[in-house]
């Protein structure tokens, strides 16, 4: 039914279509998208007026670029895309990380395992006593479950759904409001948004968002290692599986299909519609009257308003909650030691090596004469896994100077108190050490 009547008609008020085009970024929308793989069921709920396409259809077609065949295990054929061409998943490189059994040094390590570091950061504290200078952090990370490899997994929100009806109820709402006033510009205008939105969260929420780290040889030694940077370092301790979804993990897009060039050439389908609802917005809606363009505005902005708040969840956070998920939330326990020194000498402990001379070389490059004294101390009681007792006997050394000799007996010191330290914990570190 068209009434005679349309509201508004007799102004001469046209909105700026320029203006209302870059009132709204595509950055929000993008952000929408993003999250289709990771909350569960998120990819049916995208049937809104959605802005931003021209922004969306430019990072549609990266992501079709970067598609790649691949084989599962079950031989069938699937196309694995790379997340950072659409959602920046792989913005960010790990700390350097050396496995203390193999000897193996990764001079900068994934994305994930910077996103490891970050959990850890944000663990609760435990402090040690002892001379503080510049506090370094040891987080003892006990990576019991070792994941497949090839995992798939998912965050559950409920809240996602009832919001999405939100925009959608309202972008159809408006779509027929202007079909009843015969406002057929930004009827049609709207109603193709819907639609371009919508079939863009099937196509991408027909990916799979996936989990894959390498498997490691059989035979293959512990994994435990190192993985650090000057503000601390994070102690991974379990097999080499374990460790290897940290160092060496990262998350894809797959897709599956009989033809793998299909899901390519959907993906640069909706890149082309969604550059076209661009441009039909741009022509089309000023041909409407006011009423009209604001039917439109308002199917966009509260579309908008969804996408921001979809935009302003910590995307990192999401990133390392589905991590920890995927390693099964391994026990993290941090402790706060006020010196290097004594930080090297708490991991040494935890570590409780046989021979540790090449990790203390790894963490305490320096090989001064006075240096040299205090390691040959430490290493000869660590592989005799002796007490860290120390007095005038092992500083007092004629061969050095004054100021060496004080240094020297600071740093004893320093060992002396981290040991103390991990004493005081050692049950929850290592319940059966070897220590004396």
């Amino acid at each position: 039914m068209v009434t005679d009547h349309i509201l508004l008609e007799s102004s001469r008020f046209i909105l700026n279509s320029t203006g209302v085009a870059g009132l709204f970024g595509g950055e929000e929308a993008v952000a929408s998208i993003a999250l289709v793989h990771v909350f569960e069921g998120r990819r049916w709920f995208g049937w809104y007026n959605s802005p931003g396409s021209y922004i969306m259809g430019m990072r549609f077609n990266r992501l079709a670029r970067s598609a790649v065949p691949s084989l599962s295990r079950d031989k069938r054929e699937h196309v694995q895309t790379d997340l950072a061409s659409l959602f920046e998943y792989h913005g960010q490189k790990g700390p350097k990380f050396r496995a203390v059994h193999s000897g193996t040094t990764f001079q900068e390590t994934g994305h994930l395992a910077a996103l490891f570091m970050k959990e850890c950061t944000e663990s609760h504290a435990i402090r040690i006593e002892g001379r503080e200078t510049q506090p370094v952090s040891v987080t003892i990370a006990n990576l019991d479950y070792v994941p497949l490899h090839e995992v798939f997994p998912t965050l559950h929100r409920r809240r996602a759904p009832f919001y999405a009806g939100v925009p959608i109820v309202v972008s159809m709402s408006t779509c027929v409001v202007c079909g009843w006033y015969g406002e057929w510009y930004s009827f049609s205008v709207i109603l193709f948004g819907i639609i371009v939105s919508g079939i863009s969260c099937l196509v991408i929420g027909s990916g799979t968002f996936r989990f894959t780290h390498p498997e490691p040889a059989p035979g293959s030694p512990p994994g435990d290692g190192i993985l650090g940077c000057d503000e601390g370092v994070v102690l991974l301790k379990g097999q080499e599986g374990a460790v290897n979804a940290v160092t060496r993990g990262r998350f894809s897009l797959l897709f599956e299909c009989k033809d793998a060039r299909r899901s390519v050439r959907f993906i640069r389908m909706c890149s082309v519609i969604l550059v076209i609802q661009a441009v039909a917005q741009l022509i089309l809606v000023p041909q409407s009257t006011l009423f009209g363009q604001l039917m439109f505005v308002v199917s966009v902005a509260v579309s908008w308003l969804y996408n921001l708040w979809l935009w302003s969840i910590d995307k990192e956070k999401v990133q390392r909650d589905l991590l920890m998920k995927v390693l099964h939330k391994p026990r993290l326990t941090k402790y706060i030691l006020g010196t290097r020194t004594s930080m090297v000498i708490f991991v040494l402990l935890a570590l409780d090596m046989d021979d540790p001379e090449d990790v203390i070389n790894f963490l305490l490059p320096p090989n001064t004469k006075a240096w040299q004294i205090w390691k040959a101390a430490v290493i000869k009681r660590l592989r005799n896994h002796e007490k860290l007792r120390f007095d005038a006997s092992d500083w007092d050394d004629s061969s050095l100077l004054e100021g060496e000799r004080q240094m020297l007996k600071t740093l004893f010191k320093d060992a002396q108190h981290a040991y103390e330290g991990f004493d005081l914990y050692r049950e929850q570190i290592l319940p059966c050490s070897k220590l004396q």
